[in-house]
């Protein structure tokens, strides 16, 4: 498995609607990071403060100039959806994730073993496999 490349795929999969926030984070951001709470509306995140809609994009996903990366510029401070993704190997194939090598994909217990190692700092790991 490669490391992140940062293409921005699972942001892009999943900031419009697709994502959530926890009760606690929102209270945090409502508290301390204003900024971010604005596109809360009634509990659902990235929502358009003027408009009221779901964004099609998170507000806080930037491309950068001439390159194929996205950066997150509420990193420390995004939901944990965010943080605890990916989840399985099969959620990247669907992703169409550029982490995965082709190995991993004709061993994928292993992959998701690699996989739950490199994410073991942003989430709890993932059983029963």
């Amino acid at each position: 498995m490669k490391e992140c490349n940062q293409c921005g795929k699972c942001c892009v999969n999943y900031s419009n609607g697709g994502l959530s926030a926890l009760k606690s984070e929102i209270e945090y951001w409502e508290a301390f990071r204003p900024n971010i709470f604005s596109y809360v509306s009634n509990g659902n995140i990235w929502m358009n403060p003027a408009t009221g809609k779901q964004m099609e994009r998170c507000p806080w996903l930037r491309h950068l100039p001439n390159e194929n990366q996205y950066i997150c510029d509420i990193y420390e401070d995004r939901p944990e959806d965010c943080k605890h993704y990916p989840v399985t190997i099969n959620q990247m194939v669907k992703d169409q994730c550029e982490m995965l090598e082709e190995k991993d994909l004709i061993y994928p217990k292993q992959a998701q073993k690699s996989l739950d190692r490199i994410m073991s700092e942003s989430r709890p790991s993932v059983d029963n496999r």
